[in-house]
């Protein structure tokens, strides 16, 4: 048996939580992972906690910062030249809505829209208000307050960014609006995040077999 460890610390953000560290987690140890899809924009802190009597208990917490990506971890981003369409285009169509976007506080539905909306959306943090952008189809929305309780929003390209985060935002809050999810890990690698109430739910990247044990 390998040698066994009270405190493991990931400095480096994964996509699913190595599996070879939860092998080494000791009886009454604890291990902290950042993990994250492609995007950089929501986050997730996995942590891990091994009882006395050897059982394993899990959860994903969003945060709102995490560390920079591990080997062979891809990152998409928003170009310069992508920002600035994003702000001066005037897109495909625009809307008034009087449906509120999502707080910047809600981070459980970000972290749940990471990997529910198909991956690949990253947020300009930079913009004044809510700015998503679709790097690898060319989809971006833009919401712009202008009066009480009235947005115009902007959408571009083939994916409709807000109907699919207002749809996910509908399912998070008949799900308890949750802020943690559970960390469940099962056969063939699987590690599968869902809320207490079970309603949402999602599975984070199966880990590649290791080519030098197949070779």
């Amino acid at each position: 048996p390998g040698r066994e460890f009270d405190r493991i610390f990931v400095s480096y953000t994964v996509d699913h939580v190595p599996a070879a560290m939860v092998e080494q987690l000791a009886p009454g140890g604890r291990l902290l992972a950042h993990v994250t899809t492609a995007s950089p924009s929501w986050p997730a802190l996995a942590v891990l906690e091994r009882t006395a009597d050897g059982l394993l208990r899990a959860e994903l917490r969003a945060v709102e910062f995490a560390h920079q990506a591990g080997h062979e971890l891809e990152r998409i981003w928003l170009t310069e030249e992508f920002r600035q369409r994003i702000a001066t285009e005037p897109g495909m169509w625009t809307q008034r809505s009087t449906l509120t976007p999502p707080a910047d506080t809600d981070r459980g539905l970000w972290l749940a829209a990471d990997h529910l909306l198909g991956g690949g959306l990253v947020r300009d943090f930079g913009a004044e208000h809510l700015v998503i952008g679709a790097p690898g189809c060319g989809s971006w929305l833009r919401v712009e307050p202008v009066g009480a309780r009235r947005w115009n929003v902007t959408v571009q390209g083939p994916r409709d960014i807000w109907k699919e985060i207002q749809d996910l935002a509908a399912r998070w809050r008949a799900a308890g609006s949750p802020e943690r999810y559970r960390l469940s890990f099962h056969g063939d690698g699987i590690q599968r995040a869902s809320s207490p109430c079970g309603r949402l739910s999602w599975h984070l990247p199966t880990p590649l077999p290791d080519k030098r044990a197949t070779s």
